[in-house]
């Protein structure tokens, strides 16, 4: 007999504020016994130093959770001149120390290189995995593990502030750019060293920023609904964004309920007007209800790739 997963199903995106100094896992697992979900993922982890948008997806939202994993992100970072650090953060040991004397018009042209295509290597302390293991493992032991360079874009950087040793800065990159790497190598150029001494990530895709929620307000909903006498769900459940939202980016196929089933069975079917390749996300009926991602097979087929099980017929 199958093992009944603990935890309701239920199936979305809530936007995280993410508190300073609570880890991604840790923010993931609050949010999860907050929802008592049966499963939940998050969409790339931030520092533990850094605050801002971790979406979390719950229960079947989190076979899309890849997506966001790969759009483009949004940061506030402050870099503090003049210390250089293991971490590239202030969380790091310092490395060494040098006195500032940049002047504006020399940080203006070395924050010019940063934008555009490039490639970075990645830092030793970040959580990008070799045979299994983060990096940030290796470098605790004093391991060195030699990285590839990867194509990255700086969409947008713009100065916010310059005032004595601190840079304050709003960067938009594509993914798996690493912001610490960036203010690294910033301090570099600038002769002087540098560390992130804050960092906020402000926007992940195109979800919207009015629809995070602190820890907080969770905690204090969990609260009220204690004190109304009601399910937590009821409060709780209308903070979360439709699962689909994750592959905003994709292109959209509606099929009827027979080509859903015939989906559901891992078989392709036929869509007319349906893209010549790539990834869709695919709708059923009238009511576009999301049932999941699908990708265009080499005979111009609609194929299941991630498809939402349907709960309604399997309770």
């Amino acid at each position: 007999m199958a093992k009944r997963r603990k935890g309701r199903q239920i199936d979305g995106v809530l936007l995280l504020d993410k508190p300073y100094e609570m880890s991604s896992n840790h923010a993931l697992q609050a949010v999860k016994r907050i929802y008592f979900a049966n499963k939940a993922g998050h969409t790339g982890a931030l520092d533990p130093l850094a605050t801002g948008m971790l979406p979390i997806c719950l229960g079947e939202g989190t076979k899309f959770s890849q997506f966001l994993l790969d759009t483009d992100k949004t940061y506030i970072v402050t870099a503090k001149l003049g210390i250089r650090t293991t971490t590239s953060d202030a969380d790091g040991e310092i490395v060494a120390e040098k006195p500032v004397t940049v002047t504006e018009k020399e940080l203006l042209p070395a924050l010019e290189t940063f934008r555009g295509d490039s490639k970075q290597v990645p830092s030793m302390y970040s959580a990008l995995k070799h045979k299994g293991q983060p990096l940030y493992k290796y470098a605790r032991e004093g391991i060195t593990i030699e990285r590839e360079a990867r194509d990255i874009t700086v969409f947008r950087l713009d100065l916010l502030r310059f005032e004595g040793d601190e840079v304050d800065m709003e960067i938009h990159v594509s993914k798996g750019t690493y912001i610490r790497t960036i203010v690294d190598d910033l301090g570099e150029l600038l002769g002087c060293g540098a560390h992130v001494s804050m960092l906020r990530r402000t926007t992940v895709g195109n979800y919207p920023v009015d629809k995070m929620v602190t820890m907080a307000q969770l905690e204090l909903l969990l609260e009220q609904a204690k004190e109304q006498e009601v399910n937590p769900s009821t409060l709780l459940d209308p903070l979360l964004l439709p699962m689909n939202t994750a592959c905003y980016e994709l292109d959209t196929v509606n099929v009827d309920e027979v080509s859903a089933n015939f989906l559901r069975r891992g078989n392709p079917v036929n869509v007319a007007g349906a893209p010549t390749e790539g990834l869709v996300q695919v709708t059923m009926g009238a009511s576009e209800e999301f049932i999941g991602v699908a990708i265009i097979n080499d005979d111009g087929m609609v194929a299941p790739k991630r498809i939402v099980v349907d709960h309604s017929s399997t309770d």
